[in-house]
């Protein structure tokens, strides 16, 4: 079930991007119309890889601006994890967005978070996302 874009009070993802370390795609979810066509996805993750790729994001996720809006994001070890919010949207729910996917990823690889076990696990990843966000809502309990 898809959800307007402002779903009351509710928070609203806009994207969450798992990157590898040359900013191609791992898994990927959009839950708006912001970006609508493929090329215009993968442009976008171009740019943001090529914004973020220089920062440390390493130890803590960092915080960051983007063509009006909020992107959080993490690296781990060759991986990268991005969650995107509209401008208007609480920093620390996409925060805490972001770490609860890093969170069921490393629990889903078993510790083990690299591109090659992400890729090997793609359903189990994929299956994580649906299940953090609805259409752009978090599910209750995650917000």
């Amino acid at each position: 079930m898809a959800f307007p874009l402002h779903y009351g009070s509710c928070p609203v993802v806009k994207n969450i991007l798992l990157l590898d370390s040359e900013g191609k795609r791992v898994a990927v979810k959009y839950y708006c119309d912001d970006w609508p066509t493929y090329s215009a996805k993968l442009a976008f993750e171009k740019s943001i890889f090529t914004k973020t790729q220089k920062t440390n994001a390493r130890t803590e996720a960092e915080i960051a601006m983007f063509e009006s809006n909020i992107v959080v994001y993490k690296f781990v070890q060759d991986l990268h994890f991005f969650v995107t919010g509209g401008d208007d949207e609480n920093e620390l729910i996409l925060a805490t967005v972001l770490q609860g996917f890093y969170d069921a990823v490393t629990l889903l690889l078993r510790n083990n978070v690299e591109q090659r076990e992400a890729l090997e696990n793609l359903d189990l990843i994929l299956l994580c996302l649906d299940e953090i966000v609805d259409g752009g809502a978090l599910h209750p309990g995650l917000g």
